[in-house]
């Protein structure tokens, strides 16, 4: 009998868990991943994406295209080429071509459609646009064209993006895959493009309430899990999707589409679910208990990511023990049983972040892990 280490140990209650949120016979679909380099130091190969996936699933696909890489000029065609390569070795590689609007993006899109790319990738922070501009116009025909999807960074270092709205409602043919839960202007978007037909909100973002709060901004069936793999990593990413799916009382079928029917109709062209009002009232009853763990634990990150040019994973350590301190409250009342698994994950975290290494990286999926039930476990009194 092989011998389960002590980070797949710790790993398999939320494995476990995600196992049981996503029936047999779920089509999973991580609609946000990268490929090849980053000029911030990430790396992915397409075996390692694969790896990724098979923790959620031997089946699972994932929509996958460039990175900023450093290697993107002219207008990214040698990393695009890239991932439509590694895309015809594997059908669980969606491609998805990236374009920089300052540099032949409509000749840059129909080369790559013509090649099988299936989506569009713009990064407005990265190539520093904005959406008022010829270029978007022309790009957006293209996708109207070419019936593809466009997926657009809408996270952390935006500006206001009420002209990415303008432009969507211009377009309303053209599928909009609006990442990181659409942090930069999550409220804006769920008003301004409540009537269009074909906006999806991608998961991948590090906090759970900004993907609880989806549910309450826009239909169900208008979330996709999505991971940022290598950022995050697919089973992180859609054991918080289907948390939080289940946390808004989505049933086997509604969380299906989460996982990844939806992204699937998107890519076949095809309608895209009936639409229900959103599932969670703006008001919502929370566990104080519980909801004490997550910031000591956003700070956990926060000291990680936030260290300059160096990335120093012992500094979430501190912010990790305060957060330990919750589950020692002699009257834990019905957050009991969540706090005990809160408890033991970030135990193993501490462990791993002493250890160092490889293992620290690993540790502050833990330590999200355990964010997400302190944030997504359901209310009882």
């Amino acid at each position: 009998m092989a011998r389960v280490s002590a980070t797949e140990a710790a790993y398999a209650p939320f494995l476990q868990e995600l196992r049981e949120l996503c029936p047999p016979g779920t089509s999973i679909l991580d609609a946000h991943t990268h490929l090849g380099a980053d000029e911030d130091g990430q790396r992915l190969e397409p075996d390692e994406l694969l790896r990724a996936l098979d923790v959620v699933s031997p089946e699972a696909r994932a929509c996958a295209f460039p990175f900023h890489d450093p290697q993107r000029s002219p207008a990214y065609r040698l990393p695009n080429d890239r991932v439509l390569d590694w895309a015809s070795e594997s059908d669980r590689i969606i491609p998805y071509c990236r374009l920089d609007p300052a540099e032949d993006p409509v000749e840059e899109a129909e080369r790559c459609l013509a090649r099988g790319a299936r989506g569009i990738k713009l990064h407005p922070r990265a190539q520093a646009f904005t959406f008022d501009s010829p270029e978007m116009e022309a790009i957006f025909a293209t996708a109207r064209a070419a019936q593809v999807p466009i997926l657009i960074h809408a996270g952390r270092g935006m500006a206001p993006m009420d002209a990415l709205a303008d432009i969507a409602l211009r377009y309303p043919e053209v599928p909009l895959v609006l990442a990181h839960a659409a942090i930069a202007g999550q409220g804006m978007f769920a008003e301004r493009l409540a009537e269009h037909p074909a906006v999806v909100y991608d998961t991948s973002c590090f906090s759970p309430f900004d993907v609880v709060e989806l549910f309450a901004r826009v239909p169900a069936e208008r979330i996709v899990f999505a991971s940022d793999v290598p950022y995050g990593r697919p089973a992180n990413g859609l054991f918080m999707a289907m948390r939080a799916a289940a946390y808004a009382g989505l049933d086997d079928d509604e969380r299906a589409l989460v996982a990844g029917g939806t992204m699937e109709s998107i890519l076949d062209g095809g309608p895209l679910p009936e639409t229900r009002p959103p599932r969670l009232d703006a008001a919502r009853a929370g566990n104080g208990r519980l909801l004490r763990v997550v910031p000591y634990l956003s700070m956990a990150f926060g000291a990680v990511l936030g260290g300059g040019d160096t990335i120093d994973y012992a500094r979430a350590a501190p912010f990790v023990a305060m957060a330990r301190t919750v589950p020692r409250d002699p009257a834990q009342g019905a957050a009991g049983p969540a706090l005990e698994r809160i408890d033991a994950a970030l135990q193993a975290a501490e462990q791993m972040l002493a250890e160092g290494g490889p293992q620290a990286r690993a540790a502050l999926g833990l330590v999200h892990g355990a964010a997400v039930i302190a944030a997504t476990e359901p209310v009882t009194y």
